[in-house]
């Protein structure tokens, strides 16, 4: 079985759009895109998200959410949220497009404001993407049945966003800023499970990193943990994503930190990324079955990775604006709760 692949980039077949079928959701979906963008100058970020949350039950218990929190504001992190029922939202099959409460997403843009508790982010973006889609599971049937619980792609895997996010009173203007867009989906949050990613290196502009490790349950048994890396070199990709990449690579998550190591028959990735507790901000994800996923989210985390190419001498990347999303089940994890 291939761990791994080192073809160029190019155009690929994968095909973005809603998951969400009521008619196969009896048990509940949780789906959503999300946008992150970060100052290549500053320790500043904005992530927006445009989500779906169902219920057992199907579209009578489906809502549709939008996200936004800007890091490392003039007053800090400011993070809002706003729901509807599912049927007042629109989500395009088969592209990237959302619409959730006046807030927008398609390949090329991203438009909205979202308000809540006092609280106001607005945004104008445009998106100019760099690379072909992401997709971490090398076998398609991996996005299509029930194993593993959570599916993700990165339909935009880099890209540069511009134009402008108003958090309060406060205007940032943003010109090619480094991000990406993502998608994911199922029929719950992991019961542990962290994710990063960075392509907003300190000395350099042609590397993009995603990667994930996660711990699910299955018949009732916690499973060891899962970990998939993936890798844009210049151009060439490096997926230790597969099946057997799954159980080999090795990944451990801290209250703060992820670490990771894969290897390939011509590539080892190995590094961390981590952020203090003041960089991350709480989130409620609520599961269908009624339990709490307590993701801790941070776009101003620090990366350092050691990557080792066949013939090649080692090189280790690191970044002050990656980003880290820690999730946990112990409501006593001492991070802030936003919303």
């Amino acid at each position: 079985m291939r761990l791994w692949s080192a073809k160029r980039s190019s155009v690929s077949q994968w095909t973005d759009g809603l998951r969400f079928d009521p008619a196969r959701s009896g048990r509940g979906h949780v789906e959503s895109w999300f946008l992150k963008a970060n100052d290549p100058h500053g320790r500043r970020a904005i992530w927006l998200k445009w989500t779906v949350w169902s219920g057992p039950g199907g579209r009578e218990h489906a809502v549709a959410e939008a996200w936004a929190i800007a890091f490392g504001g003039a007053d800090g992190h400011m993070a809002t949220k706003t729901t509807v029922p599912f049927e007042r939202a629109r989500f395009a099959s088969g592209t990237i497009g959302a619409s959730v409460d006046g807030c927008t997403l398609s390949a090329e843009a991203a438009h909205g404001r979202v308000e809540s508790g006092g609280r106001a982010i607005a945004y104008d973006l445009d998106i100019r993407s760099l690379e072909a889609p992401l997709v971490h599971f090398q076998k398609p049937w991996m996005y299509e049945r029930g194993f593993p619980k959570q599916k993700i792609v990165s339909p935009i895997p880099n890209a540069r966003i511009s134009g402008s996010v108003v958090v309060g009173r406060e205007t940032w203007a943003l010109d090619a800023w480094p991000g990406m867009v993502g998608h994911n989906w199922g029929a719950g949050n992991s019961e542990s499970y962290a994710w990063g990613h960075c392509n907003a290196w300190d000395d350099e502009d042609d590397v993009v990193f995603e990667g994930f490790s996660a711990r699910v349950r299955a018949g009732g048994v916690l499973l060891p943990t899962s970990t998939a890396l993936c890798l844009r070199h210049h151009g060439t990709s490096y997926m230790l994503s597969g099946l057997a990449a799954l159980v080999s690579n090795h990944g451990a998550i801290s209250a703060r930190r992820w670490r990771f190591r894969g290897r390939g028959p011509r590539v080892t990735i190995e590094g961390e990324m981590w952020a203090d507790t003041d960089d991350f901000v709480g989130l409620f994800y609520p599961n269908p079955d009624g339990t709490v996923c307590y993701c801790l989210n941070s776009k101003l985390a620090r990366a350092e990775i050691t990557v080792r190419l066949e013939g090649r001498a080692p090189r280790t990347l690191r970044s002050e604006r990656a980003a880290l999303e820690l999730a946990t089940r112990d409501p006593h994890h001492g991070v802030r709760m936003y919303v």
